[in-house]
């Protein structure tokens, strides 16, 4: 079936989407003084920072965070502490310029830099890795799973399956859904955020950009036509949202993926909820819960454990069922 039932049920009072999206970012809060930073060197000399959370197991989850996140945010957090319950490793890498300090290239970083994505996980082999299993967030999501289905042909073997929450997977549909009304307090804290990376790349790069005028940007389609596209070659926003939306990517996937977007996303459109993609290729599972909120899925307990990591691990686990039955 194109879409599996999902058990997410949401703590009463809590079912709203809107509060399920924020509550998370004000109230909770995990342990990440055990992260061991790395930085490794990418191909045009530039840097990513990789924070490894590690038990000794030869298995990998690399977890892509969101839209001006990083990886300490507790969604991340969260993830890698119930990878390390299982006994698995996880490494949570932080996109070029979200690790606290200025990347040094022009270059930052966008949904589809899937050549970033794919420099974490060669590098992760290179670690002597042997099962590898992509989890992303929202902007993560989808650059987890364009990656699996743009580069399908060429994927490395160690890479075993993709588990991805809250996907903008129609990045041109998910922009003009943020531009409504109702999405006004999240746009204008996007727009805040990524401000401070535009006025320090003018500091890097004096005559390059400018943030003259920031002020006038309401949308992200007026933000990518005027940075994000020009500075990583594309011709304007639409450009750039066709090129690196997942949407045009999910058939030609062949490892297990499981996608979840629920109903009462702020973020997502219609066109977010792939179910004719999922109907047409078995390796993509859709779970479309009737709650949830973007990248909320809160659950209630003294261990701050919400559902998405459980749901990460119950999906990792039956892939390993299903191959020791085999």
């Amino acid at each position: 079936m194109p879409v599996i039932d999902s058990d997410y049920r949401p703590p009463m009072f809590l079912a709203n989407g809107y509060v399920q999206s924020i509550l998370p970012t004000l109230v909770r809060r995990l342990p990440t003084h055990h992260f061991q930073r790395e930085r490794i060197v990418t191909g045009d000399e530039d840097f990513l920072d990789l924070d490894w959370s590690r038990t000794g197991s030869r298995q990998l989850l690399i977890i892509s965070h969101g839209l001006e996140g990083h990886s300490k945010r507790p969604y991340v957090a969260g993830v890698a502490r119930a990878a390390n319950q299982q006994g698995w490793d996880a490494l949570a890498w932080n996109f070029r310029g979200c690790s606290g300090e200025p990347n040094r290239q022009l270059r930052f970083y966008h949904s589809g830099a899937t050549d970033d994505l794919h420099h974490v996980v060669m590098h992760a082999l290179e670690q002597g890795y042997e099962k590898i299993h992509l989890v992303g967030f929202s902007m993560g999501g989808n650059l987890s799973l364009l990656y699996a289905g743009r580069h399908a042909d060429e994927l490395p073997p160690a890479v075993e399956s993709v588990t991805a929450f809250s996907v903008p997977c129609d990045l041109s549909a998910s922009a003009a859904q943020l531009a409504k009304p109702n999405n006004k307090i999240f746009m204008k804290r996007f727009l805040r955020d990524l401000r401070s990376k535009v006025e320090a790349k003018e500091k890097q790069f004096p005559g390059h950009l400018s943030a003259d005028g920031y002020e006038q940007i309401k949308t992200f389609k007026q933000f990518d036509d005027r940075y994000t596209a020009p500075i990583h070659g594309f011709e304007d926003a639409d450009d750039y949202w066709q090129q690196s939306s997942c949407i045009s990517y999910l058939e030609a996937i062949r490892i297990p993926s499981l996608l979840v977007n629920a109903k009462n996303d702020p973020f997502l459109p219609g066109s977010c909820f792939p179910y004719e993609q999922a109907q047409n290729n078995p390796n993509l599972l859709l779970e479309v819960p009737e709650s949830g909120g973007h990248v909320g899925f809160i659950k209630l307990n003294r261990h701050q454990e919400y559902w998405m990591e459980r749901r990460v691990v119950r999906f990792i686990s039956s892939l390993q069922d299903s191959a020791e039955c085999k």
